[in-house]
């Protein structure tokens, strides 16, 4: 059975959070923008090159691509938050299926993990 972190690790991965959340909110800035109706959401910005054919099939291509991109910064915006949550209310580390303590390393590696490996595992599994 893996260890409860100590308050100096907790601080660290905290830090590393803080500094992937600034990361991802300057890449989505970069082709999103804020989206007036959603308090924590961007929508993507539809790219505008002309009005020939070439361009207007290179402005769809370019803007789906960014949709997906946004989603996926969306997620790890939202994992990131979820993770900064856990640290403040203490809930920080441990599964939320099993209620063990996460490993270090795993939580060193992926700062956002809110399940011990082998929850992950069985649920990957099980799909």
């Amino acid at each position: 059975m893996e260890k409860v972190l100590n308050q100096k690790t907790i601080a660290e991965i905290e830090k590393t959070l803080l500094a992937q959340k600034k990361q991802v909110l300057h890449e989505l800035s970069d082709f999103s923008r804020k989206d007036n109706h959603e308090t924590d959401n961007m929508a993507t910005k539809f790219p505008e090159y002309g009005d020939k054919p070439d361009e207007n099939a290179q402005e769809m291509n370019d803007y789906s691509t960014n949709v997906a991109t946004e989603k996926v910064l969306e997620k790890s915006l939202e994992d990131i938050n979820k993770a900064l949550e856990r640290i403040k209310t203490g809930s920080y580390g441990v599964c939320k299926y099993c209620g063990n303590p996460i490993a270090e390393k795993r939580l060193l590696a992926r700062p956002t993990a809110s399940s011990c490996i082998s929850c992950k595992t069985e649920l990957q599994e099980n799909e």
